[in-house]
């Protein structure tokens, strides 16, 4: 399969909205965001549900409807694990508003940062069995599963670095979510499936193999597990681990071999730029941000 000309125009690009949700230091309402990438023609944004909520979840449908701007993903959904039943059952009362909330914008799927052990991203872990924080990732992912199928909502699962399978979510690998994928949608329904990072994943040595394995579905049947495409930048060296991602073309990550490998296996939706830029780009207005994402949409990714 031939690679998608980018050079021309910026027509499958989209924005993580945390790429520019902070300008100049500030925050700012995702209402502004969205008039920011409607001026320059950009079509599809993928939201933080803090950010709509701030602004309002039918404010936002209604002005993503009046720009003709659509989701490319809804972030985010997860943090399944909990140090009592009580816990357990909240995170999927929570899980069930983030399905709704994605349905109410028309998003493809909603993203899963699935979570790991509990109380370890405020700085004291309920427990240290990661073993168990899988279980019952693997379980919330399965209950989550039922409704968003009823609601017909896919939900893409996230695998994060390493680095963070402590605190934010203890499905680190590409390979790790597609089983989990196969164990709980056998079938391949389109209901599960994936969001692939190069930031997370850009190290993996089976990434080429299991980006195979996906656009191929369950048993090389069923639909593609491909749902959702992140793209930014690895720098060396990278300041913070959380928040000093790179801009396309700034670091080492392989980013036109990585789209080829998507595209072979048959994704053919946006590249979503997602950027935490703590120390450089949120220091930046979000003119220049948004600018520089439709410049090197074209030339790197």
């Amino acid at each position: 399969m031939k690679m998608r000309d980018f050079s021309q125009d910026h027509r499958w690009l989209s924005i993580n909205t945390a790429t520019v949700r902070k300008q100049h230091g500030a925050e700012v309402p995702l209402s502004r965001i969205i008039d920011q990438c409607a001026e320059r023609g950009i079509r599809a944004i993928s939201p933080w549900r803090d950010q709509v909520a701030a602004v309002g979840l039918d404010k936002i449908a209604r002005q993503l409807k009046t720009h003709e701007i659509e989701l490319s993903g809804y972030c985010r959904g997860g943090f399944f694990p909990a140090p009592d039943a009580a816990g357990l059952r909240a995170a999927l009362d929570d899980n069930r508003r983030a399905i709704d909330e994605a349905k109410t914008l028309n998003a493809p799927c909603l993203v899963l940062v699935v979570g790991a052990l509990p109380g370890a991203l405020q700085g004291q872990a309920a427990y240290k069995d990661i073993g168990r924080a899988r279980s019952e990732v693997r379980d919330g992912i399965a209950a989550s599963l039922e409704y968003a199928r009823e609601v017909g909502m896919p939900l893409a699962i996230e695998p994060l670095h390493p680095m963070q399978a402590a605190d934010r979510a203890c499905v680190n690998t590409l390979e790790q979510a597609l089983d989990l994928c196969d164990a709980l949608d056998p079938e391949g329904s389109g209901m599960l499936g994936v969001a692939l990072d190069v930031y997370h994943c850009w190290w993996d040595p089976k990434l080429e193999q299991q980006i195979a394995r996906a656009g191929q579905g369950p048993k090389g049947r069923g639909a593609s597990r491909l749902l959702a495409y992140h793209v930014c930048d690895w720098l060396t060296p990278t300041r913070d681990l959380l928040s000093d991602r790179g801009m396309m073309g700034d670091g080492v990550i392989e980013l036109r071999k990585l789209r080829g490998w998507v595209e072979q296996a048959g994704y053919a939706g946006y590249s979503e730029v997602e950027i935490f830029s703590e120390l450089d780009w949120w220091k930046r207005s979000g003119d220049e941000v948004l600018d520089t994402c439709i410049a090197r949409h074209r030339s790197i990714v």
